[in-house]
């Protein structure tokens, strides 16, 4: 069944409620976050919210009717977050190219810094990654949007910046801003299994550094 988009914006267009009942559903909606990366969609409930956020169960259906778009509004504002921050990454580092490896290699190590900055959605991303199968198309479909497809775009679109000046040679910027973070930050992300486990930083600097030399040789004019 189709949902209707929940976003940070339509909740900021909903009518501005009296400072007591926004109050609530601030701590309604931060109570969702914790439990959906604590326990998963599925055991993210309507009861758990309560119980996590101290307020009576009648106040989360009062201030979500539908607990469901509750939860796909949450994921969404917090991939469009984590986007936000991996686009500010792409355009610091490829603004000015002093060195087209070592940019490279610093673009690596900045856009695994979000593992550690938004530990909470990364947790919701593993729980979410889990249960795919079991959540509505819709919802992956829109998360996939506002957060990878976005950071990913925001990327291919600094990739060609640099190839407009000569350094790379990128016929096509989408497909190239997917293979930079498969060759580059995939590695870490996997062995960290997205930010859960440490990884020593010999080994991510060599997995970053191997790759931002994998994706020059394919990409060298």
């Amino acid at each position: 069944m189709a949902m209707p988009r929940a976003t940070s914006a339509t909740l900021e267009r909903t009518p501005r409620p009296p400072d007591g009942a926004a109050d609530e559903r601030r701590a309604v909606v931060r109570a969702a976050r914790t439990v959906l990366a604590r326990e998963g969609w599925r055991r993210c409930t309507a009861e758990a919210t309560a119980a996590e956020a101290g307020v009576p169960l009648d106040a989360v259906r009062r201030c979500f009717p539908d607990h469901e778009q509750l939860l796909v509004g949450v994921l969404l504002d917090s991939s469009v977050s984590v986007a936000a921050a991996l686009a500010q990454v792409a355009e610091s580092c490829l603004a000015e190219i002093t060195d087209l490896e070592q940019d490279l290699i610093a673009l690596g190590r900045a856009w695994l810094a979000p593992l550690e900055a938004f530990r909470e959605h990364f947790a919701i991303v593993r729980h979410v990654s889990a249960e795919v199968t079991r959540l509505p198309v819709e919802a992956v479909e829109k998360w996939q949007a506002a957060g990878p497809r976005q950071a990913r775009g925001e990327l291919a679109r600094r990739l060609r910046g640099v190839a407009a000046r000569g350094l790379l040679d990128i016929p096509d910027a989408d497909q190239a801003a997917e293979r930079f973070i498969l060759l580059v930050p995939s590695g870490v992300v996997q062995r960290s299994f997205l930010g859960a486990l440490p990884v020593p930083r010999a080994e991510a600097e060599a997995l970053i550094a191997d790759g931002v030399a994998d994706f020059i040789r394919l990409y060298h004019p």
